[in-house]
């Protein structure tokens, strides 16, 4: 038996092995990233919105209270390191309105939109907007 000798017919395999696999590898890292930083924004949004809410609940009045949602927003955005493009803080203080011994809600909304446009993968968009709603109690015995 004489051993096979390698004719020429495998040279430059590799090459091609890499040209198709180098994108498809780039193109997953790429979306791990984009999931990465979407659910960061999601964790971050929600966790201002959850401040704004506390912080409206545990205001005086009405109007304090949507100063107070705002910079409490604000705040946690900044120390969950969230970037937004555009952010809103939306509040519903109807609850402030019920008569006291009734059982009232303070609702704070809190929109931010982030940038994608760096990652230019096919199929992601430039932004996202990441959106989260929290109820906070108003004390049923507090004066409103």
């Amino acid at each position: 038996m004489r051993p096979q000798t390698r004719t020429g017919r495998d040279q430059g395999s590799a090459v091609i092995e890499v040209a198709i696999g180098a994108p498809a590898l780039m193109l997953f890292i790429g979306l791990i990233i984009f999931a990465g930083r979407v659910a960061i924004a999601h964790q971050g949004v929600q966790s201002a919105a959850a401040d704004a809410a506390r912080s409206a609940s545990i205001s005086r009045t009405q109007g304090q209270a949507g100063t107070d949602a705002s910079a409490a927003a604000t705040g946690s955005l900044t120390q969950a390191n969230v970037h937004c493009a555009r952010r809103s803080v939306s509040l519903d203080t109807t609850g402030f309105a019920s008569p006291v011994g009734t059982p009232a809600f303070v609702a704070a909304t809190v929109t931010c939109v982030i940038e994608l446009s760096d990652l230019s993968l096919p199929g992601i968009p430039g932004s996202h907007t990441v959106r989260a709603t929290v109820r906070s109690p108003l004390d049923t015995y507090r004066q409103r």
